[in-house]
């Protein structure tokens, strides 16, 4: 079994290096074969000259991506497209959840069954442990107001961390059209109407870096809204094409 990791880049040229050995070393004590695909988002810093670097120095590392930013959800499809894992995983690229819960996440894919694993925040206590208030009641509100207007019915569609199939994976993502922060919710709910199984898992955040974040809570709750009501309207109006078979990543 092969398993791809996706990390979206988008100038972490600080952290790169650091966050691509951890996780060499990770995957390489925990799968027997693996790949780890750096998506570069279109960054303007030197991230892409050290994806190189890092794609000739560690076999498993590929680095994909293209030269104008468009945003996380075109980075992870851009990923997940590449991928040629059994299961693909992918998370964000400082590790907020660590690295010990991609096992767990790949572990439940295979014990369950299910074609997708959310990791939840808001399965356990401690998930938003570390975010302020304001940050904690923001995504607390927002979750409960996307539930609302999609009728999507599990936990916590936004967190940083999932984990798929990999035919589901590229049979989803090929059908995905938002590069945005809304780009985790579309999947969601075209491979819900494909009849997939989604499952969660608790997670929570080891290390916050929310004053560094490049998430504005405010700005991108509007944005991410606009997407939701484009992803809604596109999904009832479109044809039966939209809805994938989970064969179309074998074909």
């Amino acid at each position: 079994m092969m398993v791809s990791l996706i990390i979206p880049v988008y100038n972490e040229e600080k952290i790169l290096r650091d966050t691509c050995a951890r996780l060499v070393a990770f995957m390489e004590k925990s799968y027997e074969c693996y790949e780890i695909l750096f998506s570069n988002d279109g960054s303007v810093d030197t991230s892409a000259a050290i994806l190189t670097q890092l794609a000739e120095e560690y076999p498993a590392v590929r680095a994909v991506g293209y030269e104008k930013n468009r945003g996380k959800g075109c980075a992870v499809r851009t990923g997940m497209l590449a991928s040629k894992g059994d299961l693909c995983l992918f998370t964000d690229c400082d590790l907020a959840y660590g690295t010990d819960v991609l096992k767990r996440l790949s572990d439940e894919l295979e014990k369950t069954g299910a074609d997708i694993v959310i990791g939840s925040r808001s399965l356990g206590k401690d998930g938003y442990s570390g975010y302020s208030f304001l940050r904690k009641w923001m995504s607390k509100t927002y979750l409960k107001l996307l539930a609302l207007l999609t009728g999507f019915s599990h936990s916590d569609s936004q967190s940083g961390i999932k984990g798929f199939r990999g035919d589901v994976a590229r049979a989803v993502f090929a059908k995905c059209q938002v590069d945005g922060f809304a780009f985790d919710l579309e999947a969601l709910i075209l491979a819900e109407k494909a009849g997939c199984r989604i499952g969660e898992m608790p997670v929570k955040i080891l290390d916050n870096r929310e004053k560094e974040s490049k998430v504005n809570p405010f700005q991108d709750a509007l944005k991410m809204l606009k997407d939701v009501r484009l992803i809604k309207k596109r999904i009832k109006n479109s044809d039966s094409r939209v809805v994938f078979d989970k064969n179309d990543g074998e074909k």
